[in-house]
């Protein structure tokens, strides 16, 4: 089993940025993604972006609402993975979750959907305002 920590969520004006951080513990040998999701009040969780951890490690993925704005990296050393999110809208606005996979994936869209993650953070609000 992955453990995986959030931080960095907060609130911003729209235009700022803001940069989430994901520390992951546990079996991270067994990790062969990362991956960023959120969660809009009364929609469902949507995929934002993902890296590759082993097999064409480094590789990202992105959701075409957030291409060029967010820029998702990776600290192998330390286990941890970032999102920086630059011009910040206020369709941004959402829990933001943190998930690992174990699955070694080299299928079209394996790292983009949430199936694919056995393991989860607890979640860290964003808030952009208009």
């Amino acid at each position: 089993q992955v453990q995986l920590v959030e931080s960095g969520g907060g609130l911003v004006q729209a235009g700022g940025s803001l940069r989430l951080s994901c520390a992951a513990s546990g079996r991270t040998f067994s990790m062969y993604a990362m991956g960023w999701f959120r969660q809009a009040p009364g929609k469902e969780r949507d995929f934002v972006a993902a890296i590759r951890w082993r097999w064409s490690a480094g590789t990202t993925y992105y959701a075409d609402s957030v291409k060029g704005r967010f820029t998702i990296s990776r600290d192998n050393a330390k286990n941890t993975v970032y999102l920086q999110m630059n011009s910040l809208k206020p369709e941004d606005t959402a829990v933001y979750y943190c998930a690992a996979s174990t699955l070694s994936c080299s299928g079209y869209g394996c790292y983009e959907t949430e199936e694919s993650f056995a393991s989860w953070g607890q979640g860290t609000q964003v808030t952009v305002s208009s």
